[in-house]
């Protein structure tokens, strides 16, 4: 349940903080006040999308916080724990944030810790629902009426598994049709794919080997040149005449002679030894890499061979040499898919099983949504009644389709009759707006009253009624506000007298601001209520006559008792 809500600098309201509580609250007022800037403050705390027209004007930022009862909604504990969105100061209770700066970006949060959008609207659907003053409009497109009812029905998990069996299908169908007509082509590209494989196959190289035979080539084509420097390398440390190994061996032989006369040439004698040492572990390794370096020049031949043979390939595929292993997995996975894909009785059969899959999830959806039309059409009957269309008929029909859709295998057709002489057709080509406004009104509380959500907030749904259906639908509307929390927007005396709570929306210009204008809302009290519905009753005179039938109307709807049970005191 929607317990608190603030709003901060949005649109025309620069400061309202409401305190909700249970039952049937009726926001009114004069067109223009601003009331559908609460439902707007609301959806955009629930995750809409945002712009900088949101801010108000000359402010920094739009701020609208919402705090939320679940502690009945395991639900959405649950999904507040497993996206680690727990409050840990106050169980039982979610808060909503959401900040809009004047250039148009946002952020959310939920109990404090940032969220996104998407989240925002997670949460959000579990919390409140809205239904719009185009509500019953909508009712007239095929979609509405479709997803209106498996809502209704519960089988939107089951519908979502019909359009996944349905994709799948008619990929089945695609690759099976595709193969039959590009059968010749698939053919003469398995052989090619054959005859490539097979000879980087045969070709048998890796890129480890490319790696080895660059080595090896480079060491095997400067042998000769290496077996040169490291014969220098002797002569000059170890076995020419002037050898500085020699020379070395020499001058330290001397210093040994002479340290024990002056000691300071230890010094010198211990930066040298460790020299003749590094020197002759050189000399060593030279003479070790000399005799194992040979000169062979049919290795050198064999390399090259092989390097060529490579090089040719990486040619004739324009590739790279290290580029080629890749290029034959690649064949090679390409050659099982059609290899896999390329009998047409396997794909017929993979085609058949998706459609029978197809079929029996579509038949148990059918079932479902047919069970559900017959009692939805029973109750908007009965509700037809009520609301000054007494003989009439309201019908859900499942029409056959021929072939079915990634929706089922039934369009979903809303049928009215407005009398018992008249048949069903099309609500799209029988029903007048009010009719319309009638019908949808009923249709949006039968299935509003099987939801879980805790908030429902109707935006003048009640457009286009009048007279003693609009008190039917207050009637409704209240009955409603026992079980949930409701909220409605509205413009007749008739539905806001029966509300358990009155709420007053108005604009004013503050001078003080620069003539800046703003919204306000006030919660009224019994006396405050006659007064405001005495207006919507009688427009800009108001007289004893209308006071008194504003009254009447009151104490109709059960506000004898003359407290305020307003649900809220706005701090403005």
């Amino acid at each position: 349940m929607l317990k608190f809500l603030a709003i901060r600098d949005f649109v025309i309201v620069d400061r309202i903080d409401l305190e909700f509580a249970p039952g049937f609250t009726v926001l009114t007022g004069e067109t223009g006040a601003g009331k559908s800037i609460l439902i707007d403050a609301l959806s955009l705390v629930l995750g809409e999308r945002s712009d900088a027209s949101a801010v108000r004007n000359g402010c920094e930022r739009a701020e609208i916080s919402a705090e939320f009862e679940v502690a009945d909604l395991p639900d959405v504990i649950a999904w507040l724990h497993e996206n680690g969105f727990e409050n840990q100061e106050e169980e039982g209770v979610c808060l909503l944030r959401r900040l809009v700066d004047a250039g148009g970006r946002s952020r959310s949060f939920i109990n404090g810790n940032s969220a996104t959008l998407q989240q925002l609207r997670a949460i959000g659907e579990s919390l409140v629902d809205i239904q719009g003053q185009h509500v019953h409009q909508s009712m007239l497109r095929s979609e509405v009426q479709r997803e209106l009812l498996d809502s209704y029905a519960g089988s939107k998990p089951l519908a979502r598994q019909v359009a996944e069996a349905y994709r799948r299908w008619q990929a089945a169908r695609q690759q099976r049709e595709a193969w039959e007509q590009n059968a010749a082509a698939f053919a003469r590209e398995r052989e090619e794919l054959e005859w490539q494989v097979n000879e980087l196959s045969t070709l048998n190289f890796s890129n480890d080997e490319w790696e080895s035979l660059q080595a090896e080539h480079s060491r095997l084509s400067n042998a000769a040149s290496l077996l040169e420097t490291a014969q220098a390398g002797l002569e000059a440390l170890s076995e020419g005449e002037f050898a500085v190994l020699s020379q070395i061996n020499s001058v330290i032989s001397r210093l040994h002679q002479m340290v024990d006369y002056d000691q300071s040439l230890k010094a010198v004698l211990d930066l040298l030894e460790p020299g003749q040492i590094q020197l002759q572990e050189a000399v060593y390794e030279l003479g070790r890499y000399q005799q194992r370096l040979e000169l062979d020049p049919q290795r050198l031949s064999q390399v090259e061979e092989r390097l060529a043979e490579i090089h040719a390939a990486a040619r004739k595929y324009r590739a790279a040499p290290e580029e080629l292993p890749e290029l034959l997995k690649g064949f090679t996975e390409r050659l099982q898919a059609l290899g896999s894909k390329g009998d047409v009785e396997s794909l017929a059969r993979e085609e058949a099983v998706a459609s029978s899959e197809y079929s029996e999830l579509a038949k148990k959806l059918t079932i479902e949504r047919s069970t559900a039309a017959s009692t939805l059409s029973q109750q908007v009957t009965a509700a037809m009644q009520t609301l000054a269309m007494a003989g009439g008929e309201f019908s859900l029909a499942l029409l056959p389709l021929e072939q079915g859709t990634a929706h089922g295998m039934e369009q979903i057709e809303f049928q009215v009759a407005a009398h018992k002489t008249l048949p069903l057709r099309p609500l799209a080509k029988v029903a007048s707006g009010g009719e319309l406004s009638r019908i949808g009104l009923a249709i949006s509380v039968i299935t509003a009253k099987l939801g879980t959500v805790p908030t429902l907030i109707f935006d003048e749904v009640d457009v286009g009624i009048g007279g003693r259906v609009a008190e039917i639908v207050g009637t409704l509307l209240k009955r409603l506000g026992r079980e949930r929390q409701v909220l409605c927007i509205t413009h007749l005396a008739q539905v806001a007298s029966a509300g358990d709570h009155q709420w007053r929306v108005s604009k004013s210009a503050d001078s003080a601001s620069g003539g800046k204008v703003t919204s306000r809302i006030v919660a009224l009290d019994r006396q405050e209520r006659v007064e405001e519905i005495a207006r919507m009753l009688g427009g800009t005179k108001i007289t004893d006559t209308t006071r008194s039938h504003a009254a009447e109307m009151l104490l109709s709807a059960g506000e004898a008792d003359g407290t305020d049970q307003s649900p809220m005191h706005p701090t403005i």
